[in-house]
């Protein structure tokens, strides 16, 4: 049987999340997600599981033919492996991820901890997310969140280099709203520390505009920097400027 991933849609664009804005990266959007966050406003599944023209569907070997023949890889910084929730395709990523000679960045809501282990030392480049339950509606995040980071931790990325704060390589994005509670800040700060990852707060947006003003998010700011200063806050930037 071939090993087959639903793909949705693959596309170069900038990244306009995270520590790497403003890079060129090649979107290779998985279909399917284990988490169904209030916020999320990414097309990641099939219209019609049924007809093939709603999705791409590729073995690994053609995955990486139609990259190649597609996309300048020289002139692009990664390949962004995002969703949906990549993870839940680790078997054919195992496969894929060796085939092209590019970094990768691994965009994941950082839930699916056994898969991590699988491709962790393939990839370069971990935005991994920290749902907080005030703003996406799950309520069991922090317990998983706590089991992936303790993995990334463990692993060595591509090229044996640790995961940290220190070689730039791990970052964990954080959407919220003017619902956040002071529980939420102290737990994520608290993963934080622990496993050595700079904290990217997100405002949740509505289509291409926060949907808090500016006072809430320099409040919430403040709040994280006073017990933990490698934070930034950043909006998602390719709303701003229309980009996909």
């Amino acid at each position: 049987m071939d090993n087959k991933a639903k793909i949705k849609e693959i596309f170069s664009s900038i990244q306009g999340e995270g520590l790497y804005i403003g890079c060129k990266q090649i979107f290779i959007r998985f279909c399917a997600c284990n988490l169904q966050c209030c916020y999320c406003d990414t097309d990641y599944y099939p219209t019609n599981i049924n007809d093939k023209n709603t999705y791409f569907e590729f073995t690994p070997e053609e995955l990486a033919e139609y990259i190649k023949n597609n996309f300048d890889i020289k002139s692009t910084h990664s390949i962004s492996l995002t969703g949906g929730e990549p993870l839940i395709w680790v078997d054919f990523l195992k496969e894929f991820m060796p085939m092209i000679d590019i970094k990768y960045y691994l965009e994941t809501n950082a839930t699916i901890d056994d898969n991590a282990k699988i491709i962790l030392p393939y990839t370069d480049i971990i935005a991994g997310d920290v749902k907080l339950p005030s703003c996406s509606g799950i309520e069991n995040a922090f317990d998983l969140h706590d089991k992936f980071f303790s993995v990334v931790s463990s692993t060595l990325g591509k090229n044996k280099i640790p995961f940290s704060i220190n070689n730039n390589n791990f970052f964990a994005k954080v959407v919220f709203d003017d619902n956040i509670l002071e529980e939420e800040i102290i737990n994520t700060i608290n993963l934080a520390k622990k496993y050595n990852f700079e904290i990217i707060l997100q405002p949740r947006m509505i289509e291409n505009k926060p949907a808090i003003n500016s006072d809430i998010m320099m409040q919430t700011f403040e709040k994280f920097v006073k017990d933990y200063k490698y934070v930034r806050l950043i909006p998602q930037v390719h709303k701003f400027i229309d980009v996909e």
